[in-house]
């Protein structure tokens, strides 16, 4: 029940984003639906194998969600993007840190500035990854659908 209930405030959380760029109509379910799938995603394979690989996993998942939606609702994949990261933005960590700065804890800052970056890295590995993946498959579908017309402009006449 709890995860039922986290993901929900994932997706809520996800579409109270996506008002705030004024994002209207089919789109705040798709973007509720792309934020819900994150936070399962993360929440099923974090205890198994770690918070970087746990967010990286998250992060891909939503990134080729993104990119497949934008496609298909002819959105940037932006627009899509960052709302449905909102669920994984490590805000427990951040202001973990930021206390332990304030209150002067130096070893407690540092593991926790370290844990961050782990996660903001995970996140951005994420995105990088998969969006360079789907830029290069579109790449040698027009290269493929390019060979496969005949070349009536060839310089070779």
């Amino acid at each position: 029940m709890n995860l039922v209930f986290q993901t929900l405030l994932g997706a809520a959380g996800s579409v109270g984003f996506a008002l705030l760029f004024n994002i209207r109509g089919v789109k705040l379910a798709w973007i509720g639906a792309g934020g819900a799938l994150g936070w399962v995603v993360y929440s099923l394979t974090s205890p198994r194998g770690g918070v970087f690989a746990a967010m990286l996993a998250a992060t891909a998942a939503v990134a080729l969600c993104s990119e497949v939606l934008a496609r298909r609702l002819k959105a940037p994949v932006i627009l899509l993007l960052v709302p449905m990261l909102i669920p994984l933005i490590p805000g427990r960590d951040l202001y973990a840190m930021m206390s332990a700065l304030v209150r002067g804890e130096q070893a407690v800052l540092a593991q926790r500035a370290q844990l961050l970056a782990l996660q903001a890295g995970a996140i951005a590995l994420g995105v990088i990854c998969l969006s360079s993946a789907v830029n290069i498959v579109q790449g040698l579908c027009r290269g493929a659908a390019r060979d496969g017309k005949k070349d009536t402009t060839s310089w070779k006449s």
